[in-house]
């Protein structure tokens, strides 16, 4: 677990994680909160709603990104940065 974690915080996994976190957590408010926006219709319950949306992309992104990096080492056993 401790690899992992250092891992997901190294700065190229986060980074990317983060654009695609804006990219596609941008998108998907607009699909599902879209229409709010537009009408100004914002409370606290959607905002904290339009997070949770881009946080998704983000732990996906991650984990994915970690997962691939772990899968690698064990394939290509040697010193890693």
């Amino acid at each position: 677990m401790n690899e992992w974690l250092q891992i997901a915080c190294s700065q190229p996994v986060v980074r990317r994680a983060t654009k695609y976190a804006v990219g596609v957590g941008a998108l998907l408010i607009l699909i599902n909160h879209g229409d709010a926006l537009v009408h100004g219709d914002i409370d606290l319950v959607r905002v904290l709603r339009m997070v949770l949306t881009v946080s998704v992309p983000y732990m996906v992104s991650t984990a994915s990104q970690v997962g691939a990096i772990l899968e690698r080492r064990h394939e290509f056993p040697g010193p890693h940065p």
